[in-house]
């Protein structure tokens, strides 16, 4: 019984640390200011909670459903890695030029379901990482223990986001747009890795 226990909290614990560190909250947090520099601070506390809370759901889906979703649709992971990076450049270059992503329609765009919730945080790294964790799963226990560890990964993530806020109120104007170029510059970063990564991938297969 006692053995058991120890392995779930084990593997709970692994489970944690991976999905903490491919998702990166703190490396977030300078794209996250950028794009909700312009808004008022109970949005930004709202967009970090609903950001983690898609990044959830995408986690949550491709944990249960993701390999029979991509084998239907006859969907790679490289390629679905590849349209993400796809999607954040797109958003990057945005930032870059100075606008903000989404700001000629407000109504129908909310950065907190594209690029925050995904793919930024559940980008194809976690994704992946989650199905493997699924696959190593051997008993309820171990079960358990994955979804207290993604549950934990993302009340991490939305008070990392949402304590990242206050920053915004000691830097003034000038700041806010040095925030926001940083942030284009590291997601276009992280865009073209994404999709380097996915092109090794198709080549090598």
């Amino acid at each position: 019984m006692n053995i058991g226990e120890i392995t779930a909290v084990t593997f709970a614990l692994q489970a944690f640390v991976t999905l903490f560190v491919i998702m990166d909250p703190p490396g977030a947090t300078p794209i996250f200011l950028g794009l909700v520099s312009d808004k008022s601070p109970a949005t930004r506390r709202k967009l970090a909670w609903q950001a983690a809370a898609v990044s959830f759901i995408v986690i949550t889906t491709f944990a249960l459903f993701g390999r029979l979703v991509l084998s239907y649709l006859n969907i790679s992971l490289e390629s679905l890695q590849a349209a993400g990076g796809l999607l954040l450049l797109i958003v990057a270059l945005e930032l870059l030029m100075g606008g903000r992503p989404g700001s000629e329609n407000r109504k129908s765009n909310n950065i907190a379901l594209v690029p925050l919730g995904t793919p930024l945080l559940a980008g194809p790294g976690a994704i992946v990482a989650t199905m493997i964790y699924v696959q190593k799963i051997d008993n309820v226990g171990q079960g358990i223990g994955l979804a207290v560890a993604v549950i934990a990964v993302h009340l991490a993530i939305a008070l990392t986001l949402m304590a990242s806020t206050t920053i915004l109120k000691v830097i003034k104007d000038t700041g806010v747009n040095l925030v926001a170029s940083i942030a284009g510059l590291l997601l276009a970063a992280i865009a073209i890795q994404m999709i380097a990564d996915a092109i090794k991938a198709f080549t090598a297969a």
